[in-house]
């Protein structure tokens, strides 16, 4: 299959007649590994081909529809033919925005990432706050196995909106409490 071939039929997946975004079952597809084609995420989202950014959003926006992570914790671009290597310095995706519906145990918080994806946190897209030092890194599940970092400004929006609990910090979405630190 040819990088057009390729394009051309991740296109036909793209939208569907409401204007929401498909994404291709790359689930359901099986191929063989084909080894590293020089594609990397950087920590702070930017996409690179041998070492190169690349600067096309929508080219960007094409392979993350393709992004898998497998239970071997690699991510991968996977096609029907093709299964190719991607370091990932961190996470895939970042969370660039948090909207709020709702307030308290009922709200439910809705994310946007860098690449187009809306998750609604809850008991199938978790919450989730790791720690470097004093630093907080939180993430919260977008598809498959993959997740986004939640940027620092959504992240204060998270916190100005959050209750204590058990000597806790957090945050209700979805029916669900989460944890973002202790007090």
């Amino acid at each position: 299959m040819s990088l057009e071939q390729l394009i051309a039929s991740l296109k036909l997946h793209a939208a569907d007649g409401a204007g929401e975004r498909r994404l291709p079952p790359v689930e359901k597809w099986n191929p063989e590994y084909c080894g590293l084609a020089g594609f990397e995420i950087l920590r702070d989202g930017t996409w690179l081909h041998e070492g190169t950014r690349i600067t096309r959003e929508p080219m960007v926006r094409l392979f993350s529809s393709i992004l898998r992570k497998d239970s071997d914790g690699e991510t991968y671009l996977v096609t029907p033919v093709e299964k190719i290597l991607v370091k990932v310095e961190d996470a895939p995706f970042l969370a660039v925005r948090v909207d709020r519906d709702g307030e308290g145990e009922t709200q439910n918080l809705v994310f946007t990432t860098n690449v187009g994806d809306v998750t609604v946190a809850g008991r199938e897209h978790p919450l989730r706050v790791t720690y470097t030092g004093d630093e907080p890194r939180p993430y919260v599940h977008v598809r498959g196995r993959l997740e986004a970092r939640i940027l620092r400004a959504p992240f204060y929006e998270m916190i100005e909106w959050s209750d204590r609990r058990d000597g806790r910090l957090g945050i209700w979405s979805g029916g669900v409490w989460f944890g973002l630190g202790a007090l």
